[in-house]
């Protein structure tokens, strides 16, 4: 009788370690399932969040690429990007899917960047302003592209100071546009009127001027890089007599917050910039790398400019030592566009836009 309470003690406590061995089978595979599910409905977010900027970053497997649109203007603002454009036409870089759009003047960028179709666009300095106050905040500037690269050129030897220009007939092309504004600063800083002390043959195109001084026709001509190079080309004899953006900056030496002749700046849509952040500071970092290569390399980066055709190889050697291609951003951009923008709302209010813009314009990372 012992023997047969014995096999029935040992039988269930057999089927009692059975089951809670099989309990225990059971939650295992309960808790591989729970994490297959959990980590494929993970994956398939990531996905899905990617799909919504682009595609996954080959560099990473999983994080978002945005698209990136961005419009240049042909000519020295579009020098300092150059690098980054054929890096990302090399498929070195894959961060973001980049991509450029060269425009043959500002007036083609400015409605699409109003209407979303550009995220990022080098524009005239004064026109960040007008387009910050038209569009009620939606532009904001991201860094300046380019300082003072307007030159008094001469064909002849006479004119060695702002002085010199008194009594003088001077072709021009920018009537109406902020170099006008620029130039009547630094002549009112000397005392000189330009409508009592000198004359200004006004001209629809730096063409215009450039083909008088080539003739002979002018002696004096005030004109912007590269085509103080294309003239230079066309007659040996014309020389840069006066660097107006040298005389910007003597102006502004004893200023308490010294402003700068700013000719370009880069802007970018207030709405992309703070829903995509990551991808701001990633095209900060390589249009940086950018200016910094083209400034440093210029023989390679003339072959860049004349592959992308912003103007002839032979011209850009020459030229891209006087674009003052640079890259300013934050406190400093502030601050230098800033005092710049108030010297043409002193003389026209409507060549910002008709109001000084707020901090909000600036943007800082």
């Amino acid at each position: 009788m012992g023997c047969i309470f014995l096999n029935i003690a040992c039988y269930v406590g057999q089927n009692r370690v059975n089951l809670q061995m099989g309990i225990i089978m059971i939650n295992k595979l309960y808790i591989k399932t729970f994490l297959f599910v959990f980590f494929t409905i993970t994956l398939c977010a990531c996905m899905l969040s990617a799909c919504a900027g682009g595609s996954l970053n080959p560099q990473t497997g999983y994080l978002p690429v945005r698209n990136v649109k961005i419009g240049l203007i042909k000519g020295p603002s579009s020098i300092g990007m150059i690098k980054f454009m054929d890096e990302v036409d090399n498929g070195e870089i894959t961060t973001n899917n980049y991509s450029f759009e060269i425009s043959a003047a500002a007036d083609e960028i400015v409605p699409k960047i109003v209407q979303g179709k550009i995220d990022i666009a080098a524009v005239p300095a004064n026109l960040s302003s007008v387009l910050y106050n038209n569009t009620q905040g939606k532009i904001q500037v991201i860094a300046i592209s380019t300082l003072g690269m307007m030159y008094v050129v001469e064909n002849g030897n006479t004119i060695t100071s702002i002085e010199d220009l008194r009594g003088k007939t001077i072709y021009a092309g920018f009537k109406g546009n902020s170099p006008e504004y620029d130039f009547n600063y630094i002549l009112g800083a000397h005392g000189i009127n330009p409508g009592k002390d000198l004359d200004i043959e006004w001209k629809s195109e730096h063409t215009e001027c450039v083909a008088a001084l080539a003739t002979g026709n002018a002696a004096i001509a005030i004109l912007p890089q590269p085509f103080v190079t294309i003239a230079q080309m066309q007659n040996e004899n014309i020389r840069i007599a006066i660097d107006l953006n040298n005389e910007w900056e003597k102006l502004q030496e004893e200023s308490e917050n010294p402003s700068a002749l700013v000719t370009g700046v880069i802007v970018a849509r207030t709405e992309f910039i703070n829903q995509n952040p990551g991808a701001i500071a990633d095209f900060l970092e390589r249009y940086s790398a950018s200016v910094e290569y083209a400034n440093a390399n210029i023989g390679e980066a003339a072959d860049l400019v004349g592959k992308y055709d912003i103007f002839p190889v032979a011209v850009a050697q020459k030229a891209i030592p006087y674009c003052n291609i640079t890259f300013i951003e934050g406190q400093e951009m502030k601050e230098k566009l800033s005092g710049y923008l108030s010297v043409l709302f002193e003389q026209n209010p409507q060549a910002v836009g008709g109001a000084l813009p707020g901090d909000g314009m600036y943007h800082m990372r």
